[in-house]
């Protein structure tokens, strides 16, 4: 199903680059790991070989690796505007064709009306965020970006004690704010059989 998913986004790639421009959204959502944040950027490099203007924006509380950049776990990067509020990205991304927003989980609400404001006006919005938090809970916006999305890509990880596809994102720590930057140190990506077995066998706090 993922790599159908994939092809078929590839495809609808080459049309656009052929074809007049038409606004609308697409989403890459999983876990830690999963490679959305490369998917992203694989994207958004085919738009600029197609010699479109395309911007790509991530939140300001994501400092991890880079404060002007988006990168991957393995150091995959590209250039981008940290903004603090949703509403900053209109006004900065007035004369761009391609819209790219990575970490949208961590977003304010106002990015799914930002969102469609973008593709309302004819622009390639792209989008790559986690969609579940470390409790497996729907994190931040990424719901209702899924919701009025065109396209959905969702991508796995490997489960790294089954070695099965893996669409958790478990913590390590013991801090329980949902907002918690990490790697490979703070987070592990696990298989659902593997997340519930680990929550059967953590007491509840």
């Amino acid at each position: 199903m993922e790599s159908r998913s994939l092809a078929e986004v590839e495809k609808y790639e080459m049309f656009q680059e052929r074809a007049p421009r038409s606004g609308h959204i697409e989403v890459i959502a999983g876990s830690m790991f999963s490679g959305k944040t490369e998917e992203l950027i694989r994207r958004l490099k085919r738009a600029q070989i197609a010699q479109l203007k395309v911007m790509v924006f991530k939140p300001l509380t994501d400092n991890r690796y880079a404060d002007n950049a988006v990168v991957t776990h393995d150091d995959g990067r590209m250039e981008a505007r940290p903004v603090a509020s949703s509403h900053e990205i209109l006004e900065a991304a007035r004369d761009v064709e391609v819209v790219g927003l990575d970490e949208a989980q961590f977003f304010d609400d106002g990015i799914v009306r930002v969102a469609n404001q973008l593709a309302d006006q004819g622009k390639r919005v792209v989008v790559a965020g986690l969609d579940m938090d470390y409790n497996g809970v729907p994190f931040g916006p990424m719901p209702n970006l899924m919701a009025v999305a065109e396209f959905v890509t969702k991508v796995h990880a490997i489960c790294v004690r089954s070695g099965e596809l893996a669409h958790y994102s478990h913590r390590l720590t013991a801090d329980a704010n949902q907002v918690m930057l990490g790697d490979r140190r703070t987070y592990e990506p696990l298989s659902r059989a593997e997340f519930v077995r680990e929550r059967n066998q953590t007491p509840e706090a």
